[in-house]
């Protein structure tokens, strides 16, 4: 074949660096918008944190205050909307709480105290907790050896769920351990703090907790043989047939039953060194009379702003100088421009979601609304992807509590009157009945879904059982209590 060239005309769509980049920001947490932001000022001497604005204050109920009347309203980041007409009030747009706009995104400002941050330790978690007991006790090496083995093969709630043959197969062979001595160890263990860890079943580490106590404690004895002979019993409540399954007078029986509910079920879960985590609300929405008002938080972005100081040597730097702080100009001019539209598509997608969920801040869970992203996509003028990067790790503050924006999307279930129910509302009914049951005879998954459908709601059994597992509710047969 002969070699030849050829022209061809195509056309591509291709994501800038700026549209990257906005496209970045969108996604990431308030944390992590702010690490991000302190790399980037690393890099580039135009960008600094300014301290410009005062913190958010909220009132006794949780909702942002109202700004004083000398101070400038950041109106054009707030709206408002009636529970039936989005439209709002340019009579009182002034009165709205939100960021300023402008040449600076608002957020946790930083100084130089903020280069050092303090060092906590790491939490103690179960293990170490109970290798450094183990450290005081007096043990051989061998024992030594045993009591790791266990406290490597404990869940997260102190249990010994896989037995005491996981932990001889943990061990060396040349060692000739049995399960004897492994018990051995294991039951020295369960002496340690917390008391009952390392035990094999809730029996075991009942039993364990009720040696540790005073002999002289009352009913001591009796809560003992309840442990080991009516734990399914007492699980219902039926003290009857307690009492006369151990010859006890009732009286008796109940308060051995209190001494037994006074013990940890779940010796190691509080010492579980997953820290805490907290959250700040990007939004805020509050009712202000018949109307529900929206506004992004100060604090949902940090405070940057240009160096005023680099700007102005600009013009007096050499040409290489001057190029190259043109160039970080231009991207800290950027920079602030993803940031300010990523604080209004949060604006406008909390919006969308404040207009379709006004019935959830009236009246609760039970009147949540179906809600799909394409919804709010389609309000916006958005696509589906960029409303799934806002919504993700992003929270609304409202008179309910703070919610993360997915928690008001939900799929929905057809009802009678040819409408649709969320799911999230048909758990919150599926919860109420369950509280509000005879708890002597529970409902079982068929009669809730009997429940739901006098209400107006089709749905089947499978899909109540689906529900209840969510809510973590146990069976009808697990929720009995006697008595």
């Amino acid at each position: 074949m002969k070699p030849g060239l050829q022209l061809r005309l195509n056309q591509q769509l291709a994501l800038t660096p700026q549209l990257q980049q906005a496209i970045r920001l969108l996604q990431l947490s308030q944390l992590e918008l702010e690490t991000e932001l302190r790399q980037i000022t690393e890099t580039n001497p135009l960008l600094e944190f300014t301290d410009d604005s005062e913190e958010p204050t909220l009132d006794v109920d949780g909702n942002p205050s109202e700004p004083a009347a000398d101070a400038e309203p950041p109106a054009e980041n707030a709206t408002e909307t009636k529970t039936d007409d989005w439209e709002s009030d340019p009579s009182r747009e002034a009165e709205s709480y939100g960021p300023s706009g402008g040449g600076t995104v608002n957020g946790s400002g930083g100084g130089e105290e903020d280069d050092f941050e303090p060092q906590n330790a790491a939490p103690e978690g179960l293990r170490e907790h109970l290798v450094w007991q183990l450290n005081l006790e007096s043990l051989s090496p061998r024992e030594q050896a045993i009591a790791l083995a266990i406290i490597d093969a404990l869940d997260d709630d102190g249990y010994l769920h896989e037995g005491l043959a996981s932990v001889l197969a943990a061990l060396p062979p040349q060692h000739g351990v049995d399960e004897a001595e492994i018990d051995a160890v294991r039951r020295r263990l369960q002496r340690l703090d917390p008391t009952g860890v390392a035990s094999l079943d809730l029996r075991d580490c009942l039993l364990a907790q009720l040696q540790q106590l005073e002999p002289d404690t009352p009913q001591l004895a009796l809560a003992c043989g309840i442990v080991e002979i009516g734990l399914d019993l007492l699980a219902k409540n039926d003290l009857p047939r307690l009492a006369s399954k151990l010859k006890s007078p009732i009286e008796d029986i109940a308060d051995a039953s209190a001494l037994i509910r006074s013990l940890d079920p779940r010796p190691g879960a509080r010492l579980d060194p997953t820290p805490t985590e907290y959250v700040t609300p990007d939004a805020y929405a509050w009712r202000d009379g018949t109307r529900w008002r929206v506004s992004l938080s100060p604090d949902s972005q940090p405070r940057l702003g240009l160096n005023q100081h680099y700007c102005s040597l600009i013009k007096q730097a050499s040409r290489e100088d001057a190029a190259y702080l043109r160039g970080r100009m231009q991207e800290a001019r950027w920079l602030l421009k993803s940031l300010q539209s990523r604080a209004e598509t949060i604006l406008k997608v909390a919006e969308a979601i404040v207009r379709r969920q006004s019935a959830f801040l009236d009246y609760g869970p039970e009147a949540m609304r179906p809600l799909v992203l394409r919804e709010v996509a389609e309000q916006v003028g958005m696509h589906e992807s960029t409303i799934s990067r806002v919504t993700t790790r992003k929270y609304l503050h409202t008179p309910r509590g703070t919610f993360e924006f997915k928690y008001f999307f939900s799929s929905g279930v057809s009802t009678d009157t040819g409408g649709s129910a969320s799911a999230t509302a048909i758990q919150a009914m599926l919860r109420k009945l369950v509280d509000e049951e005879d708890t002597s005879r529970p409902l079982s998954d068929k009669a809730l879904a009997e429940h739901l459908n006098e209400r107006g709601i089709q749905v089947a059994r499978r899909t109540v059982a689906k529900y209840r597992e969510q809510l973590r509710i146990p069976s009808s047969n697990e929720r009995q209590r006697i008595g």
